[in-house]
């Protein structure tokens, strides 16, 4: 069984990231969704509600599971089987450290990465800038999942 993990922080999980998983969806037997959990960074959302609303988006697809990691991802796919790391591209800006990264990875477990280059649709698309455009009222309908933004505005609005 060919198993890859996407992982990411998904503060919130945007149709870019969705984008990502469904494709690799089609491609591997079974894709791990994991959401980091760094302890030093505090999000929008805590790593429960990213893990729910992740779960809530990928229902439609057999193949994914969702879970968490903390400490090194290569532990995480040691432990579980998994044979590489599936990440989206958006820009060169993004290569150069997702291949320090890469090595990294392939260098302290033999993981490998896998590189998907984003669909031209989300290729500006990060969650930051999503949660920095709601915030001041912009309009992001568009670019997160419905469940999603209704959440975001939610969250907004008790700040």
């Amino acid at each position: 069984m060919r198993r890859v993990v996407c992982p990411g922080s998904f503060d919130p999980v945007t149709n870019g990231h969705l984008d990502i998983i469904r494709r690799a969806a089609r491609l591997h037997d079974e894709v791990l969704v994991v959401v980091g959990a760094n302890l030093a960074k505090e999000g929008l959302f805590n790593v429960e509600e990213r893990l729910a609303m992740m779960r809530e988006v990928t229902a439609d697809l057999p193949n994914v599971g969702v879970d968490q990691f903390t400490g090194l991802l290569v532990d995480f796919c040691r432990a579980r089987g998994v044979s590489a790391i599936v990440k989206g591209l958006r820009a060169v800006s993004d290569f150069e450290y997702e291949m320090e990264m890469a090595q990294m990875n392939y260098r302290l477990a033999e993981v490998e990465t896998l590189f998907m280059t984003a669909n031209p649709l989300y290729s500006f698309l990060r969650s930051s800038l999503v949660k920095e455009i709601a915030k001041y009222g912009g309009d992001v309908t568009s670019l997160v999942p419905e469940l999603v933004h209704g959440r975001l505005l939610a969250r907004l609005a008790q700040s």
